[in-house]
């Protein structure tokens, strides 16, 4: 059995992929376009809901490590001793919960790393395997993970942001929770700074929901950090009543990505 999307997930799934989240890199002779990996998984929290999809590394292999002569970077001066190593990795994507409502895509992908510490180029490369597999899985969910990439004439890639990239309701993540900006009826402050936009009840509270269920570790790192980066007094016991502004919710959205990936 698979599971079943919600018709707000198959509209996101189904949606042209966004060209400003597109990036562009030469390989060869020729210019090669690619999702980042934190957009990868920006979307699959948008789409899926923050808790309604796991990933897991099934393999990892090094297949290579050789000694190299490398540069410093962009000059072909200052050559020096150094290191190359390869890596291969298998990687499982799960959506959904419950085995009867699970749907499991795998990807395979290779990561190389280059520097003059053997620890360093291992790290690399090992990271870049794991992002490259995980993006190779989720790209056969949809658009919006790259798939759009693979038609040569990205006719599914539009230059228009309109509504591929929305927040999704809370109904269109198969009952699990996200944090994701509903839309408010307030308007911009009178600087016309968006991120100045007051969040609406419904979203402050599901933000709140979203950090409580963090394990108690990340939750002390994330409050240390935002009051931080958002100079919140010694004094004050809690920042609950802090969480105010779209500038506030896309600093969370951020930073719990940032932590998945570092996972």
């Amino acid at each position: 059995m698979t599971c079943t999307f919600s018709p707000e997930q198959i509209t996101a799934l189904s949606a042209p992929l966004d060209r400003a989240k597109v990036r562009q890199r030469e390989q060869g002779r020729s210019s090669v376009s690619y999702l980042e990996g934190w957009q990868v998984i920006a979307e699959a929290n948008r789409i899926f809901g923050f808790d309604g999809w796991q990933r897991e590394t099934v393999a990892l292999r090094c297949v290579n490590q050789s000694e190299r002569t490398i540069g410093a970077r962009g000059t072909s001066r200052d050559q020096r001793p150094g290191w190359g190593v390869t890596y291969t990795a298998r990687v499982r994507i799960t959506v959904g919960e419950g085995s009867g409502a699970q749907l499991i895509r795998e990807g395979c992908g290779a990561g190389h790393g280059i520097d003059a510490d053997l620890g360093q180029a291992h790290e690399s490369a090992l990271k870049e395997a794991e992002t490259d597999a995980m993006k190779r899985a989720l790209m056969t969910f949809g658009n919006p993970f790259g798939l759009a990439l693979y038609d040569k004439q990205q006719r599914e890639v539009t230059q228009a942001t309109g509504n591929s990239s929305a927040p999704l309701p809370a109904s269109a993540s198969n009952g699990t929770r996200s944090i994701h900006r509903r839309p408010s009826p307030t308007t911009p402050s009178a600087n016309n700074d968006p991120g100045l936009t007051p969040l609406d009840s419904a979203t402050t509270r599901q933000i709140l929901a979203t950090l409580r269920g963090l394990p108690r570790p990340v939750l002390e790192g994330f409050t240390k950090a935002f009051r931080k980066r958002f100079q919140v007094p010694e004094d004050a016991t809690s920042i609950a009543d802090r969480i105010l502004q779209k500038r506030h919710h896309d600093w969370i959205e951020a930073y719990l990505v940032q932590q998945q990936m570092a996972a």
